[in-house]
């Protein structure tokens, strides 16, 4: 069978948005396949605001979660094993679920363009 924790992830996120609450993530850095700005991250631990405004795209499926997010306005692309998720809550409340991390997922696949921006569209001059 495949891992619950992707659709327990994104259950979470789900039931946080549909109450009208901000969804954050927390992913340890310490799991092996998690690329992740470290600098920012407390004991390991990297939280994530994940709301649809803070957030270009969001993923979370078996091959991981994947996010373009901004760290002090530079754009970045997170990536993790579905495992590294420790946790998902409500900013406002705190109510969510904790995860143990889970170090013997492999990680995922390496995306093809290891860019730390998103992918933009490009203008063409037509003559």
């Amino acid at each position: 069978m495949t891992s619950l924790r992707p659709y327990l992830v994104r259950a979470l996120i789900d039931w946080i948005v549909d109450n009208d609450h901000t969804p954050h993530m927390v992913i340890d850095c310490s799991v092996p396949g998690v690329d992740a700005p470290g600098e920012y991250a407390g004991d390991g631990k990297l939280t994530l605001n994940i709301s649809s405004k803070a957030t270009r795209t969001l993923s979370v499926d078996e091959g991981g979660v994947r996010v373009d997010c901004r760290f002090r306005g530079r754009p970045v692309r997170v990536t993790a094993p579905v495992g590294a998720v420790v946790g998902v809550y409500a900013k406002e409340t705190g109510m969510g679920m904790g995860f143990e991390p889970d170090k013997s997922e492999p990680p995922p696949e390496p995306p093809a363009n290891r860019s730390t921006a998103p992918d933009r569209p490009k203008l063409t001059l037509v003559k």
